[in-house]
């Protein structure tokens, strides 16, 4: 067991703790009145929720990976105590509910335990960034409805988002109008300030504003809610009192608590961890967060996890390490010792301005724009685990979040990327017919590509792609598995019945291009005997051979193209013609035109930023501009002479320099040249060819530039 106390402690560097301990004191003043207002929501008293941001956090410290993650009394486990007391028929801040509370707490902290040993820490990896985003959003969105009352001078709201709404309504109809606008009105000031003052803790200064309106102007007698003041006085150590509660009940509720406190806190920690560039042990913050709920029920308080909004403020202010966590929970000791008179002025509605503005942060808003550009799949997901956490709770939300990321992966490799192939007369390879109007089937030859293991799920499609494209005057059916690298039994029964239909119409069938692995995963699922009948070639090539096949190909041209394929076998097409035929065309597609036009002016600025122009010295221009270390010789030579036609976009002073710019192209040129010559002399004809049929191109897309290009060749 590799187990390492204080963990991001190691090699800390020093210079990091002035910063770190003033993090830590902003942590610990923003935690007053989140904590406060949890351990209300938990069914106990206020005080508990100070008394939950000590030990716990402390706890958490010794054991925590994260470097910047905060511990402590939060929203999801407080409100699933809450809704369990509620259930359970105990009322809040009861001696049956100080008695059941640290019960849970302590169960869930043992479960917890039990998770650690059994490294269910493995079940984060099968959660997605969707989900993973979805939930996280949906959390802090429950916590900012829930908050939302406190600003209209009412207590805290609870449930989802039925019951949330419905609280905020009724609200609304006794709102305090001060309490409101003094709520708003920070919120404006926190947002705003960070914006212009992002090094300022804003915080803090809200708060002092908050003391200062409560000793001056006496807005408690205006209808502004104020913290409940608080006497001096350290946690008292308790035991948890077994005998007093139900323990199948307790048991059962502990062990909800302490799923959504793993999966919560492992979610949002990776999540922060991701962000920052640090690794964690998810396993050790298991048991992390295993000791703080332990700690948390021997002072009487809820369970407790991860905070989302600490965390971000935290980040926010530039928090290295657990040295934050360590100095919040001293701080928090040093102010329950004996400096808590001050919570009695602050008032609520400026203080969950506070709150609000952090979880406003965590919504992943940013996140679900992209998924909804990019992939509506994973959108639907990150959008069904928010709902879903809003509306049935943290619980249902993670699960249906799982189920849903099951579901994608099953969906996806049920419909993977597949694509029949041919020829581009005069070119070796074998290309996607739906992407490559120049390309052609083989006569009698089915060329199929599966980009995706095989297996139960997408075998049928497997076996319907092929059949549905049988022909008359098929002969060989050529499968390239180039991206197959496993198969299961439904799969390799699938492929048998495959072959052996194909026998029976007289259609050779082969599969090629696959690693060795695939062979021997053939054999041990019992289809080894196509091998042998040589149904199975290393390439397509052999298959085709194997088949009777050779060069030159018969292509199922149409008529009417005939006579420009011919013209065509016998050139280069230009990269916006084919999108696979040099570096720049196969990276970008049909973006190809406008990449090599981004790299072009990202250049002549490079240019126009170099002071000197003699910097770029004997070596050439390409040395200096590290994108164009990947280029081919056409892409580079293409991009040589669309710099030529931008030269005029350089700044006046260096118009003198064009002559030497242009002597470094042509050199570079020359030696592009040289290159072709020694590595595939066989292009260097092309490549003259293609600078003729570039011009001709360029001239069509921009025939301005062109034309002060040739009034400057000759002038020079």
């Amino acid at each position: 067991m590799n187990l390492r106390l204080f963990p991001t402690l190691k090699n800390y560097n020093l210079r990091n703790l002035p910063g770190d301990i003033f993090s830590g004191i902003i942590i610990a003043a923003v935690s007053i009145p989140i904590s406060m207002g949890y351990a209300q929501i938990s069914g106990i008293p206020a005080i508990y929720g100070l008394y939950g941001s000590v030990f716990p956090i402390l706890f958490f410290a010794l054991f925590s990976t994260s470097k910047q993650f905060i511990f402590g009394v939060d929203a999801a486990p407080a409100a699933i105590v809450g809704s369990a007391l509620a259930s359970l028929g105990i009322a809040a801040e009861s001696p049956d509910a100080l008695a059941c509370v640290p019960v849970i707490a302590f169960f869930a902290g043992l479960w917890l335990l039990i998770f650690y040993f059994l490294h269910a820490d493995r079940i984060v990896d099968f959660i997605s960034t969707p989900v993973m985003g979805g939930f996280i959003s949906g959390i802090s969105l429950t916590i900012i409805l829930m908050q939302i009352p406190k600003l209209m001078g009412r207590g805290a709201g609870s449930g989802e988002l039925p019951e949330l709404l419905h609280y905020i309504f009724l609200a609304a109809r006794s709102i305090s109008l001060l309490s409101l606008a003094m709520g708003i009105s920070a919120l404006i000031l926190i947002r705003i300030g960070k914006k212009i003052f992002p090094k300022v803790p804003m915080s803090i200064v809200i708060m002092i504003l908050g003391v200062l309106s409560t000793t001056c102007f006496h807005v408690q007698n205006h209808g502004v809610v104020l913290l409940q003041a608080v006497e001096p006085g350290f946690p008292t150590f308790l035991i948890p009192k077994f005998v007093e509660v139900a323990l199948t009940q307790t048991v059962g509720r502990g062990l909800m608590v302490a799923v959504v406190i793993m999966a919560e806190t492992l979610l949002a920690e990776n999540n922060f961890a991701f962000k920052n560039g640090y690794k964690l042990n998810d396993r050790q913050e298991i048991l992390a967060c295993a000791a703080g709920n332990i700690s948390a029920s021997f002072v009487g308080c809820c369970p407790v996890n991860g905070s989302i909004s600490r965390t971000s403020m935290n980040e926010q202010y530039g928090g290295t390490s657990q040295v934050v966590s360590l100095t919040a929970g001293i701080t928090m000791a040093v102010l329950l010792f004996g400096f808590t008179g001050f919570i009695g002025y602050l008032p609520v509605p400026v203080l969950t301005a506070i709150v609000i503005s952090a979880l406003m942060d965590v919504v992943e808003v940013h996140l679900a724009i992209r998924l909804y550009k990019v992939s509506r799949n994973e959108f639907y997901i990150f959008m069904a685990a928010c709902i879903s956490v809003l509306f049935l709770g943290t619980i249902y939300g993670v699960l249906i979040g799982i189920i849903l990321s099951f579901v994608a992966v099953i969906l996806k490799a049920t419909a993977p990327p597949r694509s029949f192939r041919g020829i581009i007369p005069g070119k070796e390879s074998y290309y996607d017919l739906g992407r490559n109007r120049h390309a052609y089937p083989i006569q009698h030859v089915i060329i199929y590509r599966f980009n995706e293991n095989l297996f139960f799920a997408n075998a049928k499609v497997f076996q319907e792609d092929l059949e549905n494209n049988l022909k008359e005057d098929t002969k060989v059916v050529i499968i390239d598995a180039s991206s197959i690298n496993s198969i299961d039994i439904t799969a390799a029964d699938r492929i048998e019945a495959i072959a052996s239909n194909m026998k029976r119409r007289g259609i050779q069938f082969y599969i090629t291009e696959h690693s060795s692995s695939l062979n021997e995963q053939m054999r041990t699922l019992g289809i080894g005997h196509l091998i042998k009948e040589g149904c199975v070639r290393r390439t397509i090539l052999a298959a085709l051979n194997d088949a009777g096949i050779h060069k030159p190909y018969n292509l199922e041209i149409p008529e009417s193209e005939k006579k420009l394929a011919e013209l065509r076998s016998h050139s280069h097409l230009p990269a916006e013609e084919e999108d696979t035929l040099e570096e720049f065309a196969w990276a970008f597609g049909e973006e190809t035109v406008q990449e090599l036009e981004q790299a072009t002016h990202t250049i002549i600025e490079h240019l126009h930023q170099m002071p000197d122009i003699e910097r770029l010295s004997d070596e050439g221009i390409k040395e200096h501009f590290e994108s164009w270390h990947t280029l081919g010789a056409l892409d580079e030579d293409e991009i040589l002479h669309r710099i030529e036609l931008h030269i005029d976009e350089l700044p006046e002073e260096m118009h003198k320099e064009h002559r030497h710019i242009v002597e470094l192209i042509e050199k570079r040129r020359t030696r592009i040249r040289e290159k072709v010559l020694e590595e595939h002399p066989e292009l260097a004809a092309r490549l003259e060819q293609n600078r003729i049929r570039l011009e001709k191109r360029l001239e069509k897309q921009n025939p301005e530039a062109m034309r002060k290009w040739r009034e400057w060749k000759k002038r020079e």
